[in-house]
């Protein structure tokens, strides 16, 4: 019912958080533990993009299955959602709950400090596009269309 994600960390020159992120697994139960019975509710509550980004991490999960999973934040800000290993790569999940999502500091930072291959930037819209290099937004809908290994796991054709 919870999933306990552990934080990476590594021998870096910034301040890691060593603390593990608690999700509830099923929204629907988050929800009604909220006492959240309507969609107009839910997209109200001060908690909706906590309950999506927990359901995208859900399906993420779920249809990328990784070798190892972790978050990573430092305690000056710098963030990422999700820090997927597989076949020795390294690839990083942004959870957005936005319409359009933009290239932020943090997750430059998290580019750059982690060496990942490639950041999927997940969000609840429609169209994949890239936010720069090594970067891009990608609609949750693509994981249940069976995309997941160009999703996460291999850099898009279309990123520069």
């Amino acid at each position: 019912m919870i999933r306990q994600l552990q934080p990476w960390h590594e021998n870096l020159k910034k301040r890691q958080v060593k603390a593990p992120k608690i999700y509830v697994r099923d929204s629907g139960l988050l929800h009604a533990l909220l006492g959240l019975t309507t969609d107009r509710e839910i997209l109200s509550h001060p908690k909706a993009g906590f309950s999506w980004e927990g359901f995208a991490i859900e399906r993420i999960l779920g249809a990328v299955r990784p070798d190892a999973a972790h978050f990573w934040a430092t305690h000056s800000g710098a963030e990422l959602d999700l820090l997927l290993f597989k076949r020795g790569r390294r690839f990083g999940v942004e959870v957005k709950f936005q319409d359009a999502p933009r290239l932020s500091p943090s997750m430059r930072t998290a580019l750059k400090d982690l060496r990942l291959d490639h950041l999927g930037v997940i969000y609840p819209g429609k169209t994949r596009y890239p936010l720069g290099a090594r970067v891009t937004a990608i609609p949750l809908a693509d994981l249940a269309a069976g995309n997941s290994e160009t999703l996460i796991c291999r850099a898009p054709a279309d990123s520069p």
